[in-house]
């Protein structure tokens, strides 16, 4: 007699709001989707992730409220947070998975709440050194954690980290800068630096490098740059480059980050862990501008973190002058000596098997509990719901050890939903 096939493992993954938390939340999609595993994403209505969601294919995708918490919007993030959960409850109903991964952003908090009511495992994805405030308090109700910097995981509420590196994208691995030149429209002999400021682009390192250029202009004729300015400054910045009569190409946004990165000698940008994840894949040098709004500053401690073995440069904002910039960056482009020891600096940080990793702890889970729901089965004794379990001592049905946080995880998990109005 021949058994049926058993169906694919259902994973939802939240990784919207910002391409730091999308684009390393994509790297573990496309891991789940290779295995045959039926993976919906869920996102926000921005920008990054509406343009990210145009390429996605062979997987569903759920487009919920963004949800950000800021001083003086806490009704606003009450209501959207609500309206984010309702869609991931209503969207689990007919279709519940088995395992939820946030990646990030409290965009992720509430579809993984919904989650988890309906017995799926729990997991988060942290990419930065200091972890932020929705993972630090999911890290309390999950059944297990991933950090990309070791110093992020002693930050989180959870006995069961792993600490795996930040999952980039298959295609981001070494390539032809000259084709990547002609690909993108620059020339395929000349260096170039490429300036991005993140998903959304970043008007402080777009003001530096445009009162930058006029010298850089008569210094260094023979450099080309590729310019992602968002879509507010990149007129702007174009402008200034043709007034110049320097050789760029500028965009809003760009989609095709392995390009970009395969075409650029240096790069100059922000400091958020997936960029970075990115410059260690591609080998690209850099000079680091962190953000310095980021919460908890943590652009500036992931930046440090490279700057320590040598991988980056860094450059604070509130002290960078054009001079600073143009000095950093003629040593990076300029000296092949300085270029090349700050490429083996960058090796160590590029994890390739991340989202491999990922994926693995995530499926042995939900599989160990499938095996224990047939073993129960089998001796036709009732299983306990995943919530039962959670709340019992010692270890989960995966066998890995609970969180020391049951009381705070239960609180949250099992009775916020329903103080806000029975929403589940």
């Amino acid at each position: 007699m021949t058994e049926s096939p058993q169906p694919p493992v259902r994973v939802a993954i939240a990784c919207g709001g910002t391409g730091g938390h999308l684009f390393p939340g994509l790297a573990v999609a496309e891991q789940l989707a290779g295995r045959g595993c039926a993976v919906t994403l869920i996102i926000s209505h921005k920008d990054v992730d509406q343009r990210a969601a145009e390429s996605i294919s062979g997987m569903d995708v759920l487009t919920v409220p963004a949800v950000g918490l800021s001083r003086g919007g806490e009704m606003i993030f009450v209501r959207k947070f609500l309206q984010s959960y309702r869609a991931a409850a209503k969207r689990f109903r007919s279709y519940p998975p088995q395992a939820a991964l946030a990646m990030g952003g409290f965009t992720s908090a509430p579809p993984i709440l919904a989650a988890r009511r309906t017995g799926a495992r729990t997991f988060l994805h942290e990419s930065n050194t200091i972890p932020g405030r929705a993972n630090r308090w999911l890290s309390r109700i999950v059944h297990r954690a991933f950090v990309g910097f070791p110093t992020a995981a002693g930050r989180l509420h959870n006995r069961n980290v792993t600490i795996t590196g930040t999952p980039v994208r298959r295609h981001f691995r070494a390539r032809e800068a000259a084709i990547c030149r002609a690909s993108v429209g620059l020339d395929p002999a000349r260096p170039v630096l490429l300036v991005m400021g993140g998903s959304q682009g970043a008007s402080g390192v777009n003001q530096l490098v445009l009162q930058s250029l006029p010298l850089l202009a008569s210094r260094t004729p023979h450099w080309q740059w590729f310019h992602i300015a968002g879509p507010g400054d990149a007129v702007k910045v174009a402008q200034a480059y043709k007034g110049l009569g320097l050789k760029a190409v500028t965009h809003p946004f760009f989609a095709q980050m392995e390009l970009a990165l395969g075409a650029a000698t240096v790069a100059v940008c922000r400091a958020g862990a997936s960029s970075l994840a990115e410059l260690a894949a591609m080998r690209v040098p850099a000079v680091l501008i962190p953000y310095p709004a980021a919460t908890d500053n943590h652009q500036f401690h992931n930046a440090r973190a490279f700057e320590a073995t040598g991988a980056a440069r860094l450059l604070e904002q509130k002290t960078a002058t054009p001079e600073i910039l143009i000095q950093l960056l003629s040593d990076l482009m300029e000296k092949p000596a300085v270029h090349a020891k700050m490429q083996a600096a960058l090796a160590p940080w590029h994890t390739p098997n991340a989202a491999e990793q990922i994926v693995e702890a995530m499926l042995a889970v939900v599989g160990a509990r499938a095996g224990q729901a047939a073993h129960t089965e089998r001796r036709s004794t009732p299983s306990p719901d995943c919530t039962t379990l959670d709340r019992r001592a010692g270890s989960g049905p995966s066998g890995l050890p609970l969180s020391g946080h049951r009381r705070i995880g239960r609180r949250v998990a099992d009775q916020a939903p329903i103080a806000a109005g029975r929403i589940a």
